[in-house]
């Protein structure tokens, strides 16, 4: 018997994964991006930003939210939201300038994507429910149909990963 309009494993949204082995997967929820013009330990510094979201039809950058390093592929949490164009980071992830980032909305409680595998490897993964899982050599071009909150840095061998929402 067909199953029609079969709903399951259709994402309305993605967003790319950078493997953490402390940041979950962002929600797919544009905050903020731009480029840095200055940096100095944990912070980013872009002097045309508009973090604290007055005068622009974005939602403000809250603590929690995830920021992406777009040029080096670094992660950190945003800690603090300092002025309209700084915020502290929970790491030093900006080491020059201009470095291209994105800021998402966080994911404190490790809400659950499906995972697309572009180049297979190992997948360290932590599941919605917490659970550390260690997939062993998925292949390329995978879905892997788990519930998932973080992809880990640590034990992690694939690359171009996307998280569904």
């Amino acid at each position: 018997m067909a199953i029609s309009n079969f709903p399951q494993n259709q994402a309305g949204f993605a967003i790319d994964v950078i493997p953490s082995d402390t940041v979950n997967i962002p929600q797919p929820y544009l905050k903020a991006s731009g480029a840095n013009t200055s940096f100095l330990g944990s912070t980013l510094i872009d002097g045309g930003a508009k973090f604290e979201g007055v005068g622009t039809t974005i939602p403000a950058v809250q603590e929690g939210d995830v920021v992406y390093n777009n040029t080096t592929g670094n992660v950190a949490t945003v800690v603090d939201v300092d002025s309209d164009i700084q915020l502290t980071l929970s790491a030093t992830i900006f080491t020059a300038t201009p470095e291209n980032y994105t800021i998402f909305q966080g994911n404190p409680k490790s809400n659950s994507f499906l995972l697309y595998i572009g180049t297979g490897g190992d997948v360290s993964i932590q599941t919605s429910a917490e659970q550390p899982v260690v997939l062993k050599n998925v292949g390329d071009a995978s879905f892997i149909p788990i519930n998932v909150g973080r992809v880990n840095a640590s034990g992690t061998t694939a690359t171009d990963i996307i998280a569904l929402l």
